[in-house]
């Protein structure tokens, strides 16, 4: 039975500010949840709420945590996840990553209770390995195109790039990097609803011949519209992101036929649990998956790999946050652009907890 649960406000050093099109961080605010049961097994979690996507901020998601969710967990059994997860839709509606936080410690500690690796738990293995691009922030073209050739020329096979400031300018950035990458590295690109529609369909129009995988989010999370229409006239593959947090948002998305994949990512839908679902959906209607990232610690960076080698619908993913740390909270290996998953049990990774206390902010206990 679960008998604590430590809650860390955290902030972790970047190596170089993030940015997309309506954000820019110079460090990346984290919240990281412990869960202990009664034989002193211990779970680990992370929430990286983003307000313009999950309508959380870093201090409400602490204290969702801390007075809602948390509390409903002391005596519970990790096992009822199903059950918990009814609990806190009771208690509160929305708060993903919240929810999240607290669902990845919870498949942690199962992982650790039974000496099985995460993945085993909901699947077995997929695929045989994990390749993963190499994400890159929004600069000025030339800045892109150099850092795109470097990260190739260390050995990563898939670049995706961040856009959706000005579309002309956009432009000249796909251009460019394409350019500087040749035509055999991979090239998404992903515009963090920073488009309208008619700015989408030039970009894609005057782009065509950069050969660009997908065209993700390019419109605002609500205008299915938009990207219906996009969809039917695109050559390319468009991916809907932001606009599906959950299985009753993906079942617009495939009725109104409005995209050819779907990025899940466990900020967005509230866990390993509520992902499995919305992954079982995409199976269901052909739709190809991969598993998006928030730029998570090593610990959610770890739950979305076990997600996403899990399932054969889920196609890429981009579990890239431990390379974008100055230092991370556990260590995370890549052979070049392969991510190391481990047959520990878990989420196979050792949390350094001195460090997670340097770099919080603010704690609390709920027992």
């Amino acid at each position: 039975m679960i008998k604590k649960i430590e809650v860390f406000a955290a902030r972790l050093q970047l190596k170089e500010p993030f940015v997309i099109s309506y954000v820019h961080l110079d460090d990346m605010p984290t919240i990281l949840t412990r869960i202990e049961t009664d034989e002193g097994v211990v779970g680990w979690g992370e929430a990286v709420p983003d307000q313009n996507v999950t309508g959380e901020t870093w201090e409400s998601t602490y204290h969702v945590i801390k007075h809602e969710l948390a509390p409903l967990l002391i005596d519970e059994d990790p096992f009822a996840v199903d059950r918990i997860h009814k609990k806190f839709n009771e208690k509160i509606d929305g708060v993903p990553s919240a929810k999240a936080a607290l669902d990845i410690a919870l498949y942690d500690l199962m992982g650790k209770m039974t000496g099985q690796p995460v993945y085993q738990l909901i699947g077995g293995k997929a695929h045989e390995e994990l390749q993963v691009p190499r994400v890159i922030s929004i600069k000025s073209p030339e800045e892109m195109a150099k850092d795109a050739s470097e990260f190739v020329k260390s050995g990563f096979r898939n670049i995706k790039i961040k856009v959706g400031t000005n579309a002309d300018l956009d432009i000249a950035r796909i251009r460019a990097v394409r350019e500087a990458i040749g035509e055999e590295v991979q090239l998404r690109v992903d515009a963090n609803q920073g488009w309208n529609r008619m700015e989408t369909l030039k970009v894609i129009r005057e782009t065509t011949a950069c050969h660009v995988d997908w065209y993700e989010q390019p419109v605002k999370a609500h205008d299915l519209r938009a990207l219906k229409e996009i969809r039917a006239l695109s050559p390319c593959s468009i991916m809907v992101d932001e606009g599906v947090h959950n299985i009753y948002d993906l079942v617009d998305v495939i009725e109104m036929r409005a995209a050819d994949m779907l990025n899940i990512k466990l900020m967005k839908s509230g866990g390993i649990y509520p992902a499995l679902a919305l992954a079982s959906l995409a199976e269901a209607a052909e739709m190809p998956c991969q598993v998006g990232s928030m730029v998570e610690s090593a610990i959610g960076t770890m739950a979305g790999a076990h997600l996403a080698i899990s399932k054969s619908i889920i196609h890429t993913n981009e579990m890239v946050g431990p390379l974008m740390f100055v230092k991370d909270v556990a260590n995370v290996t890549y052979y070049k652009d392969i991510l190391q998953l481990s047959d520990k049990a878990g989420l196979g990774i050792e949390v350094d907890e001195q460090y997670v206390k340097e770099i919080t902010c603010f704690s609390c206990e709920i027992k």
